[in-house]
């Protein structure tokens, strides 16, 4: 049975309708995000250029013949001639040790010499009339070469006893005065020439083919500010060093102003490519096993995977992932997003990267 409802009821439901719409929160549509602007980069342009792959080695000057000058025996000095920073021939006599001992020596076996002499002399006459026997002439004759031995001996200790120059060359320092008591370890100066120079450098075993006698390095001193020169290679040494696993190297040079003892640096040319792709270092993005750039195609970025080659000191060679021509971004690489819009603001050079 249908009941009509009253008109109260109606006006009651009528205004729970209209309160329940007023206490409702309005929906608003939601708005898209502006944009992100473009990510603001300065890019290079990939090109090939030639680069040699080069060895950096350490190396030492060294002069042609060097010695230390030791006395051969211990003695006072009685005479020193140190011309020092001087150039002297070789036989010059540099210093004398007392030899007084020694020369009293060779006066007393001359005298038994000649009276042992005189035996002999004596025996032989009578040895031709079989007035003595043969054993008699004979021990007359071995006491004689036995003096002669022992003044031979004594004038080589005399001799040990001058010092001479052993070559031509420039002395160095002199290290004791007139009088001191040296011992055979004591250094009265040092010696060297230096008309030819050498180096001797060392380095790694994976790098001994690059090293043959006549073979041409290039090698710099920073001490003296000299410039670049070269020299020649002429010879390897044929052990290697067990502990460092280097190879020993000498090299003779000509026509420098470097001292004996100078430190340089050596050079080795190992390869030449003429058609590699540099990058700054910078603009690399490294990863567990592979690199990355980031390049600009059609206004956006992409993430290309890179391998490298040779580095220098500021670049590095890439040997595939980007070519000739393709815009490599080197500033603001952190900020570059895969596919997201980027405005160029310069187009530099390796140079000026470089500066």
């Amino acid at each position: 049975m249908f009941i009509r409802p009253s008109f109260a009821q109606m006006a009651t439901a009528a205004a729970i309708t209209v309160l329940l719409y007023a206490c409702g929160e309005k929906k608003e549509t939601p708005k898209t995000p502006p944009a992100a602007p473009p990510t603001v980069v300065d890019i290079i342009i990939a090109k090939t250029q030639s680069i040699t792959d080069t060895v950096e080695a350490n190396g030492t000057v060294i002069a042609s013949d060097y010695v230390a000058l030791h006395p051969e025996v211990a003695g006072r000095i009685t005479f020193l001639d140190v011309p020092e920073g001087k150039y002297i021939t070789k036989g010059t006599v540099i210093a004398r040790l007392n030899d007084a001992d020694l020369e009293a020596q060779v006066a007393k076996t001359k005298v038994l010499l000649d009276i042992a002499q005189k035996t002999v002399d004596r025996y032989a006459k009578l040895i031709a009339v079989n007035g003595i026997n043969q054993s008699d002439y004979d021990a007359a004759v071995s006491t004689v070469d036995g003096y002669k031995a022992d003044i031979n001996y004594t004038q080589a200790l005399i001799e040990k006893t001058i010092l001479k120059a052993p070559f031509s060359g420039k002395v160095g320092l002199r290290m004791v005065s007139p009088g001191a008591f040296v011992a055979t370890t004591d250094v009265i100066a040092s010696m060297q020439t230096d008309d030819k120079l050498k180096i001797d450098f060392t380095i790694p075993e994976q790098y001994g083919n690059l090293v043959k006698i006549g073979n041409t390095v290039t090698f710099s001193s920073d001490a003296t500010g000299a410039a670049a020169g070269k020299a020649n290679i002429i010879a390897v040494e044929p052990q290697i060093d067990q502990s460092t696993r280097n190879l020993k190297v000498r090299a003779i040079l000509a026509n420098t102003s470097l001292n004996p003892g100078s430190f340089v640096k050596v050079y080795l040319a190992e390869s030449r490519n003429d058609h590699a792709i540099m990058v700054p270092t910078n603009a690399i993005i490294p990863e567990d096993i592979t690199n990355q750039l980031i390049v600009v195609k059609n206004g956006k970025a992409a993430v290309v995977k890179v391998n490298t080659g040779i580095r220098l000191a500021n670049n590095v060679e890439i040997t595939s992932g980007i070519k000739a021509g393709d815009s490599v971004v080197v500033t603001g690489v952190l900020f570059a997003r895969p596919k997201a819009p980027v405005k160029i603001r310069k187009v530099l050079s390796l140079d000026k990267l470089a500066q």
